[in-house]
């Protein structure tokens, strides 16, 4: 897979260049468009476009389960933490995670900004969890060395450190390429920060008054 990844962002280097790369609101559709013509720019699109559902399904799926989970953790959310029998998922999860869906589609619209400014919003907070998920396996690493490990990181600890680095690097480059929006973003991330500490706080207290 990551061989295909690869000859696919050379095709479209060799195909638009950098420049056109960057001009390009839809690099495969402009690379298959110069190739095959508007036959080709109309059946890559039809592709994307599925392969594009596939992956929302998986995040609605992923997405409701984690909501659920934190609903179930935390009790100032814990409207997030219901399990609907009938339909055998986190249904109030799911329909809440829609409407926030929705929101962010109707502000893109607002803005003019479309689904590339939505993408601009969220990557600082996209690559700056990934940075955060590799560190905590080097962190892990060294407070739980003794740990059960069923499966155990290729190349450890060059890969992961290879990891972290890129995700750092392109934490960096979506703040200084998309200051506005990445600024925007950050400001949700600090919204959900001060939510999460007084949430920790109200936990904090129903354990220590159940302790009693």
């Amino acid at each position: 897979m990551t061989v295909i990844y690869l000859l696919v962002n050379l095709a479209y280097l060799k195909g638009l260049g950098y420049d056109g790369m960057a001009r390009s609101d839809a690099v495969a559709a402009d690379l298959l468009k110069r190739v095959w013509g508007a036959t080709g720019e109309t059946l890559i699109s039809i592709v994307v476009a599925i392969a594009a559902l596939t992956s929302v399904n998986g995040s609605m799926i992923v997405g409701a389960r984690s909501n659920y989970a934190l609903g179930r953790d935390w009790p100032l959310l814990g409207f997030l933490g219901r399990w609907d029998e009938a339909s055998g998922s986190p249904r109030t999860a799911m329909l809440v995670q829609g409407a926030i869906a929705l929101a962010l589609v109707v502000f893109g619209a607002v803005q003019n900004a479309g689904f590339k400014g939505l993408v601009e919003y969220s990557l600082p907070v996209f690559w700056g969890f990934f940075l955060l998920t590799g560190v905590a396996l080097f962190i892990l690493r060294i407070r739980e060395p003794q740990a059960p490990r069923p499966f155990r990181v290729p190349g450890y600890p060059v890969v992961p450190a290879v990891f972290v680095l890129m995700c750092a690097y392109l934490l960096y480059a979506s703040l200084m390429y998309h200051r506005t929006h990445a600024l925007v973003g950050l400001g949700v991330l600090a919204v959900g920060a001060v939510v999460m500490l007084f949430g920790n706080r109200g936990q904090a207290a129903v354990s220590g008054s159940s302790q009693k």
